[in-house]
């Protein structure tokens, strides 16, 4: 049997043969999950048995493929909650944590104790799950459409404890939208990629779902149509908050001026970029 300092090293050889920077922190996560420790390196002399050793170096072979670590460990952390999440449904970004820290400061500024909240393109969940722990006597409602993400979705309301309403569907779907009204506060981090930017994805974001991802020729036809056709299921002075990508933060600000609303905030990321967009519907 190989010692773990040994098969450590190995596996960290070969992942950083793939051009990754981040070879170490991904061989420790592989090591964590399949070790089931948090400090696997503290007994680097350890041997690890025969079974353990054959999946390590299988998910670091994945990983040195491009495969992403979240797939592989099939659980990530977000906003200090644990999501499911595998082949089919969008990674829970660190990025994102800025738009739940958005909308927590509009509920607190604007005392709202029980908001009524929808997330469109819900995905794993992790930002309505999310927001729902942080407040929970919110009413949170979470839509999405693909067949794959709303399985774990689903299941991530499950792992989490979190009782909101979840909705397999359409967010363009009319009849859905004339369902769910009289909102405070709709979230939303919908597909904002580029056709360029689909055209020169990473190895390892190809692997992520394409409906997902892809935003139309300019990456904003989500956020043209959510502002416009889920306006109306906003209370007055109800809140539209949205993520986008690197530098479209004029475009996104431009959009919901055009549809009226006002008081917009964006606000930065932890890479001090402009990350996400809060405005208030002010007049019905």
């Amino acid at each position: 049997m190989v010692s773990r300092r040994q098969l450590f090293a190995e596996c960290c050889s070969l992942i950083e043969k793939s051009g990754t920077d981040s070879a170490d922190f991904d061989t420790l996560c592989i090591f964590q999950d399949v070790l089931g420790e948090k400090t696997p390196m503290f007994a680097p002399e350890k041997e690890v048995s025969e079974a353990n050793e054959k999946i390590i170096r299988e998910l670091a072979e994945k990983r040195s493929q491009g495969q992403p670590l979240q797939y592989l460990l099939g659980e990530w952390e977000f906003y200090g909650y644990n999501f499911k999440v595998g082949e089919g449904v969008l990674i829970p970004r660190p990025d994102t944590e800025t738009l739940i820290e958005q909308v927590l400061d509009i509920c607190r500024t604007n005392g709202l104790v029980s908001p009524k909240i929808a997330d469109l393109c819900s995905g794993s969940g992790c930002i309505a799950i999310t927001l729902k722990k942080e407040i929970p006597s919110a009413d949170v409602y979470a839509i999405e459409l693909s067949d794959k993400a709303f399985g774990y979705l689903r299941e991530n309301v499950r792992l989490n404890n979190a009782d909101i309403t979840v909705i397999h569907g359409d967010v363009f779907d009319i009849h859905i939208r004339e369902d769910l009204t009289d909102f405070d506060i709709i979230v939303s981090n919908p597909p904002y990629l580029t056709q360029e930017d689909m055209d020169t994805l990473q190895t390892e974001v190809t692997y992520e779902p394409a409906l997902a991802l892809f935003g139309g020729s300019d990456g904003l036809d989500f956020y043209r149509n959510i502002t416009k056709t889920w306006r109306r299921s906003l209370k007055k002075g109800g809140w539209l908050c949205y993520e986008y990508g690197f530098g479209q933060h004029d475009d996104v600000k431009k959009i919901l001026l055009e549809n009226k609303f006002e008081n917009i905030t964006l606000c930065r990321d932890l890479g001090n970029i402009f990350r996400t967009a809060a405005a208030q519907k002010t007049e019905v």
